[in-house]
């Protein structure tokens, strides 16, 4: 199995902690996410939106998204339950995570961490506020709950760690928000975890 990846994208750590979890053999392939040249040549043929992560399974067959792969790899596990409205609960919080917490919370890390731009103050804040409205959500529904979703760790969690965990390297203080640090802890101590750089 082939993961066309790149080293600093959340998206693309999502599944490389899912697969750490389930002890899945891989090759990655690295892929610049700033120097898109080359992109159609390398990833045409596999993933339309052109986009890491993809995965090509052994058989050739391709998927790209990271939450359609976190989905097809936790299928059957204990990643991802069985009862239909918990698996819709885990959707709610994948759809979650793509529209309203990585659009704020991921690209002012990009920005600032990875791509070294300097975006006018007013998208800043925009990002930012943003950000913390996902954050404040977490924070609530977490006030509760040791995870996201029927009280156990799910693809849901591995979603939202992804960014959430890093949020500090865009600008965002974690420190007023007591459920979400407890909740990254409880992720950080999972059998299989690795970090982002591993």
């Amino acid at each position: 199995m082939l993961l066309y990846d790149s080293r600093v994208s959340g998206n693309c750590y999502k599944v490389r902690l899912l697969f750490s979890h389930l002890g899945l053999g891989y090759e990655r392939r690295n892929v610049d996410v700033i120097d898109r040249s080359g992109r159609l040549e390398l990833l045409g043929d596999v993933n339309p939106g052109l986009r890491v992560p993809t995965v090509v399974l052994d058989d050739g067959r391709s998927l790209g998204e990271s939450n359609a792969i976190l989905w097809f790899f936790a299928e059957g596990t204990p990643y991802l339950p069985d009862a239909q409205f918990e698996r819709a609960q885990v959707l709610q919080w994948m759809f979650f995570e793509q529209y309203s917490h990585e659009p704020y919370i991921a690209v002012l890390r990009f920005w600032s961490e990875v791509a070294h731009i300097n975006p006018a103050d007013a998208d800043v804040e925009a990002k930012l506020s943003g950000g913390y409205a996902a954050l404040d959500a977490m924070e609530r529904h977490l006030a509760a709950r040791e995870f996201l979703v029927a009280e156990r760790y799910t693809i849901a969690d591995i979603a939202l760690y992804a960014y959430t965990h890093v949020a500090g390297e865009g600008g965002f203080d974690l420190s007023t928000y007591p459920q979400i640090r407890s909740w990254l802890t409880r992720v950080a101590s999972q059998s299989g975890y690795v970090g982002i750089s591993a």
